[in-house]
């Protein structure tokens, strides 16, 4: 098997061999290269001990050295190509680790052979190896064999290896998403039997994992991947529960199906690194996957044979909040999905009766830096299969956004205050900072959103007419 491998990992394999330690390429890098597939990050393995390796990565990675993982026996370096590129690797002692049944966290002792090293791998595919400098190819487990037939599988028995490490059943459906792989059998059956043992696993582990299969290049299959296994019952239960049980009339359409379809139409919405939603994008893939995570919680059948959902967006936008919060996601990205999925049915009136400007401006204004993604959101939620319906709401999307920009061109959204600031609402009513100030203030940015720029003399008019109705009141 002939291999063109990066010089850095030839190099740095001499300067092993030459202090008579061996050293291996092993798991994600080797499984690239069989794929033809990019690698920026180099992972090895030596029987060489932390402190007799440390002087020779610290020669070769001139740029960079860094010893967190010490305690696990790996050391990592940087090292900066001419053209600017930097080239990072991590060698770690070969590992025979031992588990806290009630831990994930490995009891760390060093092992004696590449062969046992791999043994303790995720799944097959990661379970090869590359000795360098001599490029020999090392795969007792199968693992090249696998990766042709597109099937993820573990080394050892997978009721052991995930029992070992429970985070190994999320990584599986990760890799369904990322390489498009399926889980052979018997290793689902083990995921679908001990999926509870996640509960041990943190639940920023399980975050990061769910993170780098919605932003993967098929997040549509690592979900359903990740439901099917029973997985998302214990670390996600409301996307499981999209999984209505339709009525006989089928007066309603399978949410969960309708939710798939609304991944893949935000994903063909992004638009690239240099448009308004950059591709991939975590936010507007989030707010796809929970738009309608309230719908089971509110459906009601009503009388006639209809079903409803009312007020869904409100209530999912709650339950995203509660969700998101439990995996730990950072605070602005659980304030844009909430918010994205609290408005994902605002635009829909305006298809039957266009807006006024005032009305276009307030929508602007809710959705703010979220505008964009809204929009994108929107039109992926646009399911129908009615082309009469489907043209009609393509046109008023196009229209509403041709009217945003051409109310844009007239006055900057983002800058729009009330025409009175503060100071000028407190010193005009006699008022001392505290809660009617910031009354008045809202209502002077209604005025100003509804009616568009106002003269000094017409603001303190409708200030004062506003006020003379809270007094009454």
């Amino acid at each position: 098997m002939n291999f063109e491998v990066w010089p850095e990992a030839m190099e740095l394999g001499r300067m092993f061999a030459d202090e008579g330690y061996e050293l291996a390429l092993v798991g994600g890098p080797v499984r690239d290269l069989l794929l033809h597939r990019a690698s920026h990050d180099l992972d090895f393995t030596t029987d060489a001990r932390p402190e007799q390796f440390e002087p020779i990565l610290k020669r070769w990675g001139h740029d960079g050295f860094w010893d967190m993982g010490r305690k696990f026996g790996t050391l990592g370096a940087m090292r900066r190509r001419e053209d600017g590129t930097e080239v990072q690797v991590e060698v770690t002692t070969y590992r025979s680790d031992t588990y806290d049944p009630d831990s994930r966290k490995p009891e760390v002792s060093y092992g004696d052979t590449l062969e046992g090293d791999l043994s303790r791998r995720d799944f097959t595919v990661n379970a090869m190896a590359l000795r360098v400098p001599d490029l020999e190819f090392v795969d007792p487990f199968g693992g090249a064999n696998d990766l042709s037939r597109g099937v993820l599988r573990t080394p050892v028995d997978p009721r052991q290896s995930f029992d070992d490490d429970p985070l190994r059943m999320m990584r599986a459906v990760r890799f369904v998403a990322q390489l498009g792989f399926s889980i052979e059998p018997e290793t689902a059956e083990a995921i679908c039997d001990m999926g509870e043992r996640l509960s041990i696993v943190s639940a920023e582990r399980v975050r990061d994992e769910l993170v780098k299969m919605l932003l993967s290049d098929r997040p549509r299959e690592g979900v359903e991947a990740f439901v099917e296994s029973g997985l998302a019952d214990v670390v996600f239960p409301e996307i499981p529960a999209l999984q209505l049980e339709i009525d006989e009339h089928h007066r309603h359409k399978d949410v969960f199906d309708h939710t798939m379809m609304v991944i893949d139409r935000a994903v063909a919405l992004e638009t690239g690194t240099d448009g308004a939603v950059p591709a991939p994008d975590l936010t507007l893939r989030l707010a796809a996957l929970m738009h309608d995570i309230g719908k089971p919680r509110t459906r009601r059948f009503e009388p006639g044979g209809k079903v409803s959902f009312h007020h869904h967006d409100a209530v999912g936008a709650k339950m995203t909040r509660k969700r998101l919060r439990a995996l730990r996601f950072d605070h602005h990205v659980v304030d844009d999905v909430s918010t994205l999925v609290d408005l994902h049915l605002r635009f829909h009136g305006y298809v039957d009766e266009p807006w006024t400007d005032a009305a276009v401006r307030r929508y602007v204004k809710d959705a703010g830096p979220l505008y964009e993604r809204l929009n994108r959101l929107t039109r992926a939620d646009a399911t129908t299969q009615n082309r009469r319906k489907a043209l009609m709401f393509k046109e008023a999307m196009d229209e509403m956004e041709e009217r945003v920009r051409t109310l844009k061109e007239q006055e900057d959204f983002n800058r729009i205050r009330p025409d009175l600031n503060g100071d000028e609402i407190m010193a005009e009513l006699g008022l001392a900072p505290g809660p009617e100030v910031g009354k008045a203030y809202r209502h002077m940015l209604d005025y100003r959103l509804d009616h568009g720029p106002a003269d000094h003399e017409e603001a303190l008019a409708e200030l004062h007419r506003w006020w003379s109705e809270q007094q009454a009141a």
